[in-house]
């Protein structure tokens, strides 16, 4: 990303920085804004973006149109398929859906964003990923998938949608079999191939974790979803006919409990530090985001490899977390990664290691402006 533009977008009213290929890192105080620029970027790959938050909620506070308003990011990004110029947003008014544009034209939907920029982030909000629920930790798991697999995005929306329309169904008492027996026909398909796609991943991701050195603990993660473990001893057709009848023969029990049971919506991410061989959710809170780091950084290396195109890192608040040993592996495999990071902090003197590698700004005012190295 070398140019991005914000309109009334959180904080900002109107901002425009430019910037070169190197890491980036944006310090200030906390309420700065460092954050809402993170969320913007995220907003240039297929998803809800960083913070999962309606659009109506993006808007800038005294935008016009209030709530309503619209807000608007452009940036200008390199890739494999060369530049290209990229806006996102929400048109004013009651609608609260996304628009996209590539290079000037309506985009087909936002995960076409996917061929151009895929992203990846840690936030303090994750630090209890490892013991929350399993949403959370299959959200984290899908992302890394569209990085290797843009078109999962789509597969896995197509699921949820004939899903909800099931469970809708069903809460209101209409078992009518032939609407039934073709939403279960589109779950059939779609949730294997999301259980495919995600179990392709987790192959490759294993032999990147199993070669990883360095200071990070060494990682090991697993799939925990009945789909993926049919995969395992049955060809996809088979899976996709043994689901299909799992649906249907579950229909009474998801009638009364008002959802689908069983599919690959209830898909759980195992993760262990695997130099203690212990679970990552009992392991301290600086060992469970190192961790994730180890995560991270072996999924960009497999979708560098896999697309020539590593995923854009956003970092919120990472490096204050790390001691002196891991920060300075972290700086040295960004800067090697080929891809374009995002960092933040409230501590320059934290991201001194980087040194020229990366470009630093100082987030005030609703700018980011740029900083001197020392």
């Amino acid at each position: 990303m070398t140019r991005l533009t914000l309109t009334d977008f959180r904080s900002y009213a109107r901002m425009r920085m430019e910037a070169d290929l190197r890491p980036v890192v944006l310090t200030g105080p906390n309420g700065a804004g460092k954050t809402n620029l993170l969320e913007a970027l995220s907003f240039l790959a297929p998803g809800r973006g960083l913070r999962r938050a309606k659009l109506s909620e993006i808007t800038r506070e005294g935008a016009a149109g209030g709530p309503l308003g619209a807000w608007a990011v452009a940036a200008r990004v390199h890739g494999p398929l060369g530049e290209v110029t990229i806006g996102t947003g929400r048109e004013a008014g009651e609608s609260d859906r996304r628009t996209v544009h590539i290079d000037g034209e309506a985009a087909r939907s936002q995960a076409q964003l996917g061929e151009f920029v895929t992203a990846l982030w840690l936030t303090p909000d994750m630090d209890r990923l490892f013991q929350e629920g399993a949403t959370a930790r299959r959200r984290f798991l899908d992302r890394m998938v569209y990085g290797l697999d843009p078109d999962h995005a789509g597969r896995l929306n197509a699921y949820e949608t004939a899903m909800r329309n099931r469970n809708r169904l069903m809460r209101e008492g209409r078992m009518d079999r032939a609407w039934l027996d073709g939403l279960e026909e589109a779950m059939a398909g779609h949730g294997v191939a999301v259980a495919a796609a995600r179990r392709d991943l987790m192959q490759r991701l294993g032999a990147a974790l199993a070669a990883a050195e360095g200071p990070f603990p060494r990682a090991e993660a697993a799939l925990d979803g009945v789909v993926e473990s049919w995969l395992d001893a049955m060809p996809a057709l088979e899976a996709e006919d043994r689901l299909r009848a799992l649906l249907a023969g579950n229909r009474r029990r998801d009638a009364e409990a008002g959802v689908t049971t069983e599919g690959p919506h209830r898909t759980d991410l195992k993760v262990r530090h695997a130099g203690k061989n212990v679970a990552a959710e009992r392991c301290s809170t600086g060992e469970q985001k190192a961790v994730l780091i180890s995560l991270v950084l072996a999924q960009a290396s497999v979708q560098a490899d896999l697309r020539g195109m590593a995923p854009m890192l956003l970092l919120d608040e990472v490096a204050a977390h790390l001691d002196d040993a891991r920060r300075r592996a972290l700086f040295d495999r960004l800067a090697a990664l080929g891809a374009q990071s995002w960092l933040t902090g409230t501590d320059h003197a934290l991201f001194a290691g980087f040194g020229e590698r990366a470009q630093h700004f100082t987030v005030r005012d609703g700018a980011a402006v740029p900083a001197p190295l020392h």
